[in-house]
């Protein structure tokens, strides 16, 4: 939490410096459109997120049950982890830094340069660096739902939809189904694997279509959005 702190702090004198404005450009402060942007986005993305697991059940036949283990405390735990997790990148990807590229050069490179730096990112906190293969996957993976992420900002001028579409797919994937960056939670995965072949189709549809199918429904619907124009930083 102090992490978060000091990056707020590092943002308000970024922006500060650049206009003498302040975090008003971020678009933190509540309101029922937002509220209702941030549970309608964090849904449908939830959904997509989903998909993952039932590809895996359907095609690969895997399975998942309910952790033996499971409480109240270690749910929440889990929470927080990925509350802290997607706050801390969408302050450094989609906060000041965005906002101040955005007026400087337009949203589209800023879009752009703020995806591509998502996916390099990710090569480190994923731990991917010497794998080729690997790091081309998450680079276009990562990429394009930071892509998605940055538009999202770039039409409401606001955080509250990237943080919705990044929380969702994040806490699907990481407290659902208990993804290894945590440790078991809700649901953890009945092993041995069976042993399944499955085609090159088959694993292309489990590997992307849930992802795709994310980012085509929530860019889709940003498109439809009204742009909201961007604020000074200082109103």
């Amino acid at each position: 939490m102090i992490g978060i702190i000091v990056q707020l702090a590092i943002s308000w004198l970024a922006v500060w410096l650049f206009e003498k404005g302040n975090l008003n450009c971020l678009g933190l402060l509540p309101s029922k459109k937002r509220l209702t942007d941030f549970g309608l986005f964090f849904i449908i993305t939830a959904a997509c997120s989903s998909l993952v697991f039932l590809f895996q059940m359907w095609i690969a036949k895997q399975s998942w049950q309910l952790n033996p283990g499971i409480s109240f405390l270690l749910i929440l735990k889990g929470i927080w982890f990925v509350v802290k997790a997607v706050l801390f990148e969408e302050l450094i990807f989609r906060g000041v830094l965005l906002y101040i590229l955005i007026k400087k050069i337009g949203a589209i490179k800023a879009i752009i340069i703020s995806s591509v730096a998502f996916g390099i990112y990710h090569w480190f906190s994923h731990e991917l660096w010497g794998n080729s293969v690997q790091m081309a996957i998450e680079f276009f993976t990562s990429g394009a739902m930071g892509m998605v992420l940055a538009y999202g900002y770039a039409r409401t001028n606001s955080l509250y939809v990237p943080i919705a579409i990044h929380f969702g797919w994040n806490i699907i994937q990481m407290v659902v189904f208990s993804g290894n960056t945590i440790g078991e939670q809700v649901f953890i995965e009945v092993l041995p694997r069976p042993v399944v072949t499955v085609s090159y189709f088959s694993f292309i549809v489990m590997l992307f279509v849930p992802l795709l199918s994310c980012l085509v429904i929530n860019g889709w619907m940003l498109k439809r959005y009204k742009k909201v124009e961007l604020p000074d930083a200082e109103k």
